[in-house]
């Protein structure tokens, strides 16, 4: 892949076979925050797990919130539509917003069902679930309490998942939030992991590899043992 000259010179700033403490990797990456933009604070996790039949799977909701404004739809009736819409979800409804998404309406960041509501969501697996859309009692996002998911969805709850090969992506805020708050978001975000941890199919070490980018920079390898130290407290 071609690599832009903004890249490359931010590139260039970064051992490549250094680890670096939580604090020295988020001052570098605020460092290398170029773009014309706000970028995204993003971080992967490699996990020593057997990605073919294990998948970690879970909710964080981050301490400062992502920095974006999340656009939630709810599929609910009854009570629970008015407490959805109590709660200010952007969009609510039932087969009516079915019917749109089919239609190719996907103007929406997240997606919360009430049980009752799940013979009508699933007919729209195959659009929502390739999109990480698709609501999941695992995550909490297919529940009779919709309007508390909706309010920690509004303030910054993320959703993360192991892709095939037992990695997870996420965010964690953005470049402009102080260091203090970046730090915070991505411990809370740590110990998430953790607390998911499987009890079976972890090979070795649970946590392998961790590493965070902004949106347009390169990585910069955390520090395991700091990691670790994390994970640790956690576990205690």
């Amino acid at each position: 892949m071609k690599r832009s000259r903004r890249y490359q010179s931010v590139a260039a700033l970064v051992e490549q076979r250094q680890a670096y403490s939580l604090n020295e990797a988020i001052g570098k990456l605020k460092e290398f925050a170029t773009a014309s933009f706000d970028e995204t604070a993003e971080v992967s996790f490699n996990l020593g797990i057997k990605a073919s039949q294990t998948i970690v799977r879970g909710t964080c909701s981050l301490p400062h919130g992502t920095g974006k404004t999340v656009r939630v739809l709810a599929f609910a009736k009854g009570e629970s539509l008015t407490e959805a819409e109590e709660a200010e979800a952007d969009y609510v409804g039932g087969e009516d917003l079915a019917k749109k998404i089919q239609g190719g309406w996907l103007e929406f960041d997240k997606v919360v069902a009430t049980p009752d509501m799940m013979s009508v969501v699933g007919k729209l697996g195959k659009i929502l679930g390739p999109r990480g859309l698709m609501p999941s009692p695992k995550t909490g996002t297919v529940t009779k309490d919709v309007g508390r998911v909706i309010g920690k969805l509004k303030k910054g709850m993320v959703e993360f998942r192991s892709d095939r090969y037992g990695v997870i992506h996420s965010v964690f805020g953005k470049v402009s939030f102080d260091a203090e708050a970046l730090k915070e978001n991505l411990v809370a975000l740590i110990h998430s992991i953790v607390e998911h941890r499987p009890e079976e199919g972890v090979k070795g070490r649970y946590i392998t590899k961790a590493s965070i980018a902004t949106t347009m920079g390169p990585g910069i390898n955390l520090d395991l043992a700091e990691v670790m130290a994390v994970t640790e407290r956690v576990e205690d």
